[in-house]
């Protein structure tokens, strides 16, 4: 499906090479410390891409991009100042250093701040550990065009009820930085992402329903075939027509595995370092207590080949780790960033940046348990296919999103439903999780498979 540059020229593509990108970060940090900063970081990166999408056969948008910027986060003392520029000179890094460097020399001290301790940084072979992120695409604007117009052909051709289409598009994006402090910290790399998508329209005047679908890789050549892709989407959007409302009622509700890494991310949400220190969240103080039912873990692994959330440290430079996040449903750890530790009164978990690669599963989980025997242990409920709105209160912990799914009976499905919005309380909801399916589904950095709920309200008619 695509072609692939050699991944043995990492800079392939760059206007910078990593070692010129090296000597900018020492320069930088050089000139930093000159001034009289007692501790300095510095991050430079490239980016570029290609994005074209398609609507009805028709070419609608070709963007190419490509950016450069170097950053400097100055101490002095216990003051920081940061400051950036898109522009590599001599003279334009020196006077942003010094813009970073005056706004320290003016800021209120802060106990908090300053560079991670030593011991915690990715130093030597940890900061060059290569975990396969880098896959270039040489796909051009025609090529990509093509693959958008075979997706969308794929799904108009599904069902003469596909009666429109929002389009599809082709994305081909790849960057790569490197970062140094002034405590021994040097790392960088490339990495890309991916991704072709398509959004269909079925049925005729008050009955339309859109839906849309998509694949997304580090590595062009994994992504789903362009017909495939369509051809599900116009499923998903066909099986929507005639969607009913529901009575209000209170039933187990089945989340797809899509929507079900956002209760994981909520899950991050709340026990991440800057809601923790602000007491902003619902799970404060929630370390070693029982979150989820014991059937569930959470597993974190920043070191998976081609992994989305894949990192050998942190945006600090501190190194990361696989670890247990959740174990027999007890709270094993944070997701904190040295900042956000040293404001506990803890230790940095390298997660500066947000988390990397997590896996929740159930022990009770049978390989067997796929979509359609998770919706026979639903029995009767709401299977959740959409969700809308953002009505999710990190500080209390209500949930209340519109939805749009699909009403069960007896375990089978029996009918689409819209215009409902289901309610609960975070804590509860994660509490109620009777079981998580094998359909085990990637998004972004969180993998997780369709997980049922014991009961939520459902505001209806």
């Amino acid at each position: 499906m695509a072609q692939k540059q050699s991944t043995k020229n990492p800079q392939a593509g760059f206007a910078y090479s990593q070692d010129q990108f090296q000597q900018l970060i020492e320069d930088t940090l050089s000139i930093a410390q000159q001034m009289g900063a007692t501790d300095a970081a510095a991050e430079v990166s490239e980016g570029m891409g290609l994005s074209v999408s398609v609507r009805k056969g028709k070419l609608e948008n070709v963007e190419r991009n490509r950016d450069k910027s170097i950053g400097i986060t100055v101490f002095v003392g216990q003051r920081r100042g940061n400051a950036s520029t898109s522009d590599f000179s001599a003279q334009a890094i020196e006077q942003t250093v010094r813009a970073a460097y005056d706004i320290a020399r003016y800021t209120a001290e802060d106990p908090a701040a300053g560079l991670p301790d030593v011991e915690d940084l990715a130093l030597g072979k940890a900061a060059k550990r290569d975990l396969d992120l880098f896959h270039p695409w040489s796909v051009t604007a025609e090529k990509a065009a093509e693959l958008a117009r075979r997706c969308e052909a794929a799904a108009l051709s599904v069902d003469k009820r596909i009666t429109n289409s929002e389009g599809a598009g082709v994305s081909a994006q790849q960057s790569h930085f490197f970062a140094g402090n002034t405590r021994g910290f040097r790392g960088g790399y490339a990495s890309s992402r991916h991704s072709l998508s398509v959004s269909p329209i079925a049925g005729r005047g008050n009955d339309m329903q859109r839906d849309f679908w998509y694949t997304s890789e580090r590595d062009a050549k994994d992504m789903a075939k362009p017909e495939a892709i369509g051809r599900y989407a116009a499923e998903r959007a066909l099986a929507r027509l005639k969607s009913r409302k529901i009575a209000t009622c209170e039933v187990p509700v089945l989340f797809e595995n899509t929507l079900a890494a956002g209760l994981l991310g909520a899950y991050v949400q709340a026990t991440s370092g800057g809601a923790l220190y602000r007491k902003s969240t619902f799970l404060l103080d929630s370390l070693g207590q029982q979150v989820f039912p014991k059937h569930i873990e959470i597993v974190e692994d920043p070191h998976i080949l081609k992994g989305k959330g894949s990192a050998p440290f942190d945006d600090e430079g501190v190194l990361t780790r696989k670890r247990h996040v959740v174990k027999n449903g007890v709270v094993q750890g944070y997701f904190l960033s040295s900042y956000s530790a040293r404001k506990l009164g803890m230790r940095t978990t390298g997660h500066a940046g947000g988390s990397q690669n997590l896996l929740m599963r159930s022990r009770l989980t049978n390989p067997k348990d796929d979509l359609k025997a998770m919706i026979k242990k639903l029995g009767r409920g709401l299977f959740v296919t959409e969700l809308m709105g953002q009505g999710v209160n990190y500080v209390t912990g209500d949930y209340s999103r519109g939805a749009a799914g699909y009403w069960v009976e007896d375990g089978e499905i029996a009918y689409p439903v819209h215009e409902i919005t289901i309610a609960g309380h975070l804590g509860e909801m994660f509490q109620q999780i009777v079981s998580v399916g094998a359909d085990a589904y990637t998004y972004g950095s969180k993998t997780v498979g369709s997980i049922l709920i014991e009961k939520m309200k459902i505001a209806g008619h």
